[in-house]
């Protein structure tokens, strides 16, 4: 009997703390994982170097023949976009210029790259996840740049799941939307905050993991579904529809944390 083929995935922002985790994580789980980032990451099993530049048309070219070179026809079963980072300010800030071009480089244009990837060389029924943000429901005055960035993801994550939109057949499209990450530079630059409210990295891969059991991945929970709890809810949409979803029981990470998720499905 031949051996099983290998699950591939390409960690975008694989050297990140969330990232690092992703390339750790499915390593574990035996399989073939490579990483986009600025830095390589010794743990993957393949590098794509991300050349900075202030053009994204440039990087984008780049980091696609990279990629492409690479996989040659092969296909992955997961591309994870969990670039990012944060900037605050306000529209009258003296930093809102540079702060907003930051988080649309970091967030915006590492999004696009990644769906754009997806179309070429993910499978069918594969998963594309968007670094999203909770905050971005909402307007965020505090942090106009950010606020911004987040919210384009969230739209490309519900164009991907439109007719015609160049994703293979099946393909999951997810934008997740943490609160906040528990990092250790969120805990530098917050040191009196309530770390036990923050997401831990560790519930992001529980989610990603577990794709075909976990309803943030593809499976939203139907109205009346008896798996809902009353523990601390958060919201998921589901082609453009906001319905509420809950942790599943006996889960010690999922029930001390929010999380949200966009999720699009293409038929």
């Amino acid at each position: 009997m031949a051996a099983a083929e290998a699950h591939r995935v390409f960690v975008y922002g694989g050297r990140g703390a969330l990232g690092s985790k992703c390339v750790q994580y499915f390593k574990s789980k035996g399989w073939w994982v490579a990483c986009i980032d600025i830095a390589s990451n010794e743990d993957a099993d393949a590098n794509v170097l991300v050349q900075l530049s202030e053009t994204f048309t440039d990087q984008a070219e780049q980091v696609t023949a990279d990629v492409s070179h690479l996989l040659g026809d092969a296909k992955v079963d997961a591309i994870l976009c969990v670039a990012g980072g944060w900037a605050g300010g306000s529209a009258s800030d003296k930093a809102v210029y540079k702060n907003t071009d930051l988080m649309w480089k970091q967030s915006v244009w590492t999004s696009v790259i990644s769906a754009h990837l997806a179309t070429k060389h993910l499978k069918e029924g594969g998963l594309l996840t968007l670094p999203g943000a909770k905050a971005s429901l909402t307007g965020t005055p505090g942090m106009v740049g950010y606020g911004m960035a987040k919210a384009a993801v969230h739209q490309l994550c519900q164009s991907l799941a439109g007719d015609g939109s160049g994703m293979p057949s099946g393909a999951a499209a997810v934008a997740i939307l943490p609160v906040t990450l528990d990092t250790p530079m969120n805990r530098k630059w917050m040191p009196d905050a309530d770390f036990g409210s923050w997401t831990p990295l560790e519930y992001n891969l529980l989610q990603l993991g577990n794709r075909r059991r976990t309803p943030s991945i593809g499976e939203p929970y139907a109205a009346g579904d008896d798996r809902r709890e009353d523990n601390r809810h958060a919201h998921t949409s589901v082609t453009g529809r906001r319905v509420q979803r809950a942790t599943y029981r006996g889960q010690h990470l999922l029930l001390s944390t929010q999380f949200s998720c966009l999720c699009h499905k293409n038929h």
